[in-house]
This record gives C-alpha cells, sequence and structure tokens, in this order.
C-alpha cells in the first residue's frame, strides 16, 4: 500500500472528523465507538452455547482468528471497527475463557464465519488469567490466530483520557497514570507474544485505520508484510520498530537553502540524498540485510515488520531513503506500506 492508497482508505470513513487527534479510547471508547461494538457483539452471538464442537466439522471451516488487545486509549475499539469493516465478525470484550468456543461456534458456519476478531482487555479482567490458557487450547487445536497489541506512550494516554474526562478501568482511587501503569504490567507478557505492535501515540483515527487496512485487507495472505516508517531522532524512536537504521551519516539538505522547504518525496531532494557518498551502497546493502532477515522471519512465523527509518527531524533523508527502500521491497514481492510519522511536523 503507497501512502496515497493510506490517504484514500483514510477518506472512506466519513463518520470522522479530518481534524480528530490520535484514536482515543476509555471503557467507552470516547463515548462513540464500544457502545456501537458492544451492540454489535450482542447480534452477533457474544451470548455464546459452551456446547463443543461436533464430530466430523472439518479443518478447513475453522476460522481464522484475531485477538485485538492493549492499553486502554490506544484504539483497540477503532482497529475493531476497521476489521468489521473489512468483513470480520468482530465481538468485543469477550471473556477469555469463551475465545475456544467462539472459534468452535464459527467452525460450526459451515463457512459463513471464516473471520474472527476478539477484543480482550481490562474490562474482562477477572477473566484475563484464562487468555493463556485458551490460546493453548487454540494451539492445540491447529487455530490461525495473531495477536494484535495496540500501545501507546503514557503522556498520550493521560492526554486522552482527561480530554474525554473519564477515569482509567484501573485506577482505583489513584492517578490516571497508576491506572495506565497497573495495565501495562498486567499486559506486559501479552504484548511479548504479539504479532504485530502498533504505537497509536502520534497516529490519529484515519493512520491508525490505514494500518490496520494495510496488515489485513486483500483476498490472499501475503508471506510477509512491512511497514517502512520514516521519523526524526529529536521526536523519539517509534516504540513499535522492530529493526532502526540512522541516515544521519549522510549530509543535511536542511542547509541547502533552495531545499530546505521540501521533504524527502521531492526528487531534487531525493536525488540529492542519493548523490551522496555511501547512500546508494547503504540501500543496496540493507536490503539484501533484509532479505537475510525476511527468510529468518517468516521460518519463525513472523509475518510483519516494522522498520524505521531516522534522520535529524524526519523530513529529508529519512523520507528519501525510506520510499526507495519500500520501493526496493515492493519489487521483491514483500507487501509494503509507508509511514512517515514526523514529516510536516516542523
Amino acid at each position: 500500500m503507497t501512502e496515497r492508497d493510506a490517504q484514500h482508505t483514510a477518506r472512506r470513513d466519513p463518520a470522522v472528523s479530518d481534524t480528530q487527534g490520535p484514536p482515543e479510547e476509555t471503557n467507552n471508547e470516547a463515548g462513540r465507538d464500544q457502545p456501537q461494538e458492544a451492540e454489535a457483539g450482542q447480534e452477533n452471538g457474544a451470548e455464546v452455547s459452551t456446547d463443543a464442537t461436533p464430530a466430523g466439522v472439518p479443518e478447513a471451516a475453522i476460522p481464522e482468528l484475531v485477538i485485538i488487545s492493549g492499553m486502554s486509549g490506544a484504539g483497540r475499539s477503532t482497529a475493531a471497527k476497521c476489521l468489521e469493516d473489512l468483513g470480520w465478525f468482530v465481538v468485543d470484550n469477550l471473556p477469555p475463557a469463551l475465545i475456544p468456543t467462539m472459534v468452535e461456534l464459527g467452525a460450526r458456519s459451515q463457512g459463513n464465519v471464516a473471520r474472527i476478531a476478539v477484543v480482550v482487555d481490562v474490562r474482562g479482567r477477572r477473566f484475563f488469567d484464562n487468555l493463556r490458557e485458551s490460546l493453548a487450547d487454540l494451539d492445540s487445536r491447529g487455530v490461525t490466530r495473531r495477536i494484535v497489541f495496540l500501545e501507546s506512550s503514557d503522556d498520550a494516554l493521560v492526554r486522552r483520557f482527561e480530554s474525554v474526562r473519564r477515569p482509567h478501568p484501573l485506577q482505583g482511587d489513584g492517578r490516571i497514570v497508576d491506572g495506565i501503569a497497573a495495565e501495562r504490567e498486567l499486559l506486559r507478557e501479552l504484548r511479548g507474544d504479539a504479532d504485530l505492535v502498533i504505537d497509536t501515540s502520534s497516529l490519529n483515527v484515519h493512520e491508525l485505520r490505514a494500518k490496520m487496512d494495510a496488515q489485513f485487507a486483500g483476498e490472499e495472505e501475503p508471506e510477509l508484510r512491512a511497514t517502512v516508517m520514516s521519523f526524526g531522532f529529536k521526536y523519539g524512536l517509534p516504540v513499535d520498530a522492530d529493526l532502526v537504521a540512522d541516515m544521519r551519516f549522510l549530509p543535511n539538505p536542511h542547509w541547502v537553502p533552495e531545499l530546505r522547504p521540501y521533504t524527502g518525496l521531492n526528487e531534487e531532494v531525493s536525488a540529492y540524498v542519493f548523490n551522496q557518498p555511501g547512500a546508494k551502497e547503504f540501500l543496496d546493502r540493507y536490503a539484501e540485510l533484509l532479505r537475510l532477515i525476511a527468510t529468518g522471519y517468516r521460518r519463525e512465523g513472523k509475518r510483519y515488520v516494522t522498520i524505521a527509518i531516522g534522520c535529524t527531524g524526519g523530513k529529508h533523508r529519512s523520507v528519501a531513503v525510506s520510499e526507495k527502500l519500500a520501493a526496493r521491497l515492493a519489487a521483491e514481492g514483500v507487501e509494503t506500506v509507508v509511514v512517515h510519522r514526523d514529516m510536516g511536523r516542523e
């Protein structure tokens, strides 16, 4: 998916204002998304039977499963809504102990429910200890399942909770930061097991939806999907990056007056960057290194990789290199989306 495709995807969501900030989510998803999702869960079978799947259900009938979890306020409901729009059967706040039952019911639907997304969060904390047991049960049955974890910085989460004037579900009599710390500790192990971690600290609703579309849209599941993200070191490292490369060894176009106003998307800026000693050699050798790493990722069953390319401000060098690297990966059959995190921040 190109940046233009992501923008086209964002425009398909008229219910969200273009001026809306990062995805906000509390117990009621800022008073809007979550009640809709809860209602959808009731209509689509949140009240499920505990009967076992009858004998003779073919393995091909077992639905694909995605478990959406992460920090409260990080955008879980937005991610779930995006999957619902892509045709997934979405159940919000299902107790983890009932996930295998949900999969069994999907298997009995004879292909009518081929993909299930379940939102699991601390609202069901009394049942949260059952999640690992449920995951082991699913693995023993050969169920294809993935865990998507929504992450965000403490500062971003505090701002979102304060903007909607709602308490954190775990803060009790303490402060919002106390609830965030308790939740982060509770979810630490699950985050480590996640197949895909998305940091929404600097994302708005449209950008989060574009990321979900890039990972889950399409008829066929690619072998590996990559996000190439440009960023500025002065704004901090992306917390969801698997690999980080530093472009500050190249001369900065910021100090060329005629190039300063432009970004790495400009052809003249890109040409300037790749005419510098070491730029083309870096791209060739880094692409070769990524081929080696991608082979290992596929062997280990890792389907998603986030490659962060950084420079000082995230405007010139990192943007130009990210575009070229993404094009190289796409030419080699890796489904790739480009995100310029800090471009335009100055």
